[in-house]
């Protein structure tokens, strides 16, 4: 068993589930596939949409072809509830398609740890709407939003 540790460590409280979140957010803003996967267990179970898949291979697998195709890709997560080992997000990304039509998708995922703080299982659910690009409300630098950029709520998403 590996001894990688990723703090927060459950049980979760607000303030831990909302830096793990953060943390979240941060690395899958950066759209590198293999360090995202590294905050994953090695045999973490996967459901995104309609795919259901298991273990980092499999994420990194993933993540590439997803980043590959959503192109300029910003993500906000907000903690919608917690528990000890788990935290249920929601979050909204914007993206733009070969084609140029933008799309903001918004989702919920569940979210369940290890005592290491390794996401062992995440189910999300994702719904896509087409926006004109005088619409976004993402507009930083590709990388982690800043800390001055407002959340989800405060967009009133």
């Amino acid at each position: 068993m590996s001894t990688e540790m990723r703090p927060p460590l459950p049980p979760f409280d607000l303030e831990s589930a909302a830096k793990k979140a953060r943390a979240a957010e941060n690395a899958w803003n950066t759209k590198d596939p293999v360090a995202v996967s590294m905050a994953y267990t090695e045999d973490s179970r996967w459901r995104n949409r309609s795919e259901i898949f298991q273990g980092r291979p499999a994420i990194v697998d993933f993540l590439t072809k997803k980043w590959a195709h959503e192109n300029g890709y910003r993500l906000i997560k907000e903690v919608w509830a917690y528990t000890d080992n788990r935290i249920a997000a929601r979050f909204a990304y914007e993206w733009h398609n070969t084609e140029g039509q933008w799309f903001r998708s918004y989702g919920n995922e569940n979210w369940e740890f290890d005592a290491r703080g390794l996401m062992k299982t995440r189910h999300a659910s994702i719904n896509d709407i087409a926006i004109k690009e005088a619409d976004r409300l993402f507009h930083w630098p590709q990388g982690p939003r800043p800390a001055d950029h407002p959340g989800l709520s405060d967009l009133g998403l």
